[in-house]
């Protein structure tokens, strides 16, 4: 019997990653990345960030080719197609379909000032009901600064789309986008389910400019024939699923329900929870966007908390306190025998720009307690990943403020989550029980191309065979002890802030 592949293409800043998953078997038959050095970022300006989309498809293009060779799977096994993408991007197109410039990508920050003026002009409450975030720094804002700076260039473009959807037209000839992609744009208005008319009457832009809005899960399109003959692909091969890269992780962790949470703990930090009412945090210390499965019938909203100052602290600490040449594992175990809370030190780990959970303060990085005669290197490594999850627990608080129930963290096993310390904090501090797995964001895109197309049922069944790793539960014999350490760690930072 032949096999059934689902193809799933993951769209970062750094590479470009593609996967093959065994749609019966549901394990991942081989991944590849491109470029294997990371991939440039052209920053002409401080503070700008921008990639050129067609850099995007040739790493998809020699990503695929490599995971095709090494299982010599045929383009007819190829069922449906899913795409995960850095979410945020700008990319302007002509009625051609060429690119026009380089994509604004999501770190680029020139278009602060435009959010912010739509946010005081249109009113803060207005934005907030409508948008349930700031128009801050995202989509719309870089297409007024497009707009603002180079207006010969804008009177061009025909169709603007997030990086997903640039790839998805490059496969398919078809431009689309979704409802959730245009909510991590600040182009969706929650309160009238459609498109975001105010900003864009504000703005300027016409409403032609929003590509044609498809469902998450569903033949998006199809893939054409010009592109079927440069990948090897299968002229008609479904495009079936495209979610930005958190509400992704999260649909990779099988979070879809309100309640659940999927967390990632890399250099900087991710909480991103699901919501089932539409609500938001009225000091706009997080960002809600359409999860995946958000519908205009149905509510379910991710809502997404960045820590910039996470494994960054992490790996600070390594550098520069720890004994030489010692491996993170080493730092862990170097840990074990101090006592939850750190023999009383409190670290504030914000040293790495500022903080949208602080209302966008920057309040860097400090150590607060040390006492001379009894604290050594491992108290301080400690107290640094003791802060890391209170910052995380403290935007919770924010979240639960907002009505969601946190009683399950997801998380993949990298990272902090390798750290048991990191790890039965978090539970200890949060009440939270903590599941590990086994998880991938292109795998996740392949399985959920599964969904769209129909040949799951639904996300129970496409993560039927996710790997749980192992599960930490909330000791409750020193739950005590970490609530109390969390106390004194808020009250050092409620002195700052």
């Amino acid at each position: 019997m032949a096999k059934q592949y689902l193809l799933g293409f993951d769209v970062g800043s750094s590479s470009v990653k593609a996967s093959l998953v065994d749609a019966d078997s549901g394990n991942c038959a081989a991944s590849a990345f491109f470029p294997e050095k990371e991939a440039a970022i052209l920053a002409v300006k401080t503070g700008w960030a921008e990639q050129d989309p067609n850099s995007w498809w040739e790493y998809a293009k020699m990503a695929l080719k490599t995971i095709m060779n090494e299982t010599n799977a045929k383009a007819e096994d190829i069922k449906a197609i899913g795409i995960s993408y850095q979410m945020h991007g700008l990319v302007c197109v002509d009625k051609n379909q060429q690119v026009l410039r380089n994509s604004i990508i999501w770190c680029d920050s020139r278009a602060v000032p435009y959010g912010e003026r739509a946010f005081h002009d249109l009113g803060e409450e207005k934005c907030l009901e409508h948008l349930l975030n700031s128009p801050g720094n995202f989509t719309a804002a870089k297409l007024a600064w497009v707009k603002e700076n180079e207006p010969e260039l804008f009177d061009k473009v025909d169709k603007i789309m997030l990086p997903g959807d640039y790839l998805a037209m490059r496969l398919s000839g078809v431009a689309n986008t979704t409802i959730s992609g245009l909510s991590e744009g600040m182009m969706w208005d929650f309160k009238e389910k459609r498109p975001a008319k105010f900003l864009f009457d504000y703005y300027g832009f016409d409403e032609s400019l929003i590509a044609d809005i498809v469902p998450t899960f569903s033949i998006q399109s199809e893939v054409c024939k010009q592109a079927a003959d440069e990948l090897g692909l299968k002229e008609g091969t479904p495009i079936s699923y495209r979610g930005g890269d958190q509400p992704n992780n999260a649909l990779s962790l099988n979070v879809f329900n309100p309640g659940e949470i999927a967390s990632t703990a890399g250099t900087s930090g991710v909480v991103y929870g699901v919501l089932g009412e539409v609500n938001y945090d009225k000091k706009s210390r997080v960002n809600t966007f359409a999860h995946v499965n958000y519908t205009r019938d149905l509510n379910r909203l991710g809502v997404l908390l960045c820590i910039n100052g996470t494994g960054i602290l992490n790996a600070w600490m390594r550098r520069n306190v720890a004994p030489e040449g010692i491996s993170y594992a080493e730092m862990n175990e170097m840990m074990q025998n101090i006592p939850i809370g750190s023999d009383g030190i409190s670290i504030i780990p914000f040293g790495n720009g500022a903080e949208r959970v602080l209302e966008n303060k920057e309040v860097g990085c400090s150590v607060h307690g040390i006492n001379f005669n009894k604290h050594s290197k491992a108290h301080l490594m400690r107290a640094a990943q003791e802060g890391i999850v209170f910052s995380f627990c403290y935007g919770m608080e924010v979240m639960q403020q907002m009505g969601m129930d946190i009683h399950k963290i997801h998380a993949g096993k990298a990272n902090m989550f390798l750290s048991e310390i990191f790890r039965n904090t978090l539970a200890g501090v949060s009440g939270a029980t903590i599941e590990l797995y086994e998880t991938d964001g292109s795998v996740g895109a392949a399985k959920g191309a599964g969904m769209g197309c129909g040949i799951y049922k639904d996300h129970n069944e496409a993560f039927s065979t996710l790997k749980k790793l192992s599960v930490i539960e909330p000791n409750e014999s020193n739950r005590s002890a970490y609530l109390n350490a969390y106390a004194a760690w808020k009250e050092q930072l409620g002195k700052i802030v």
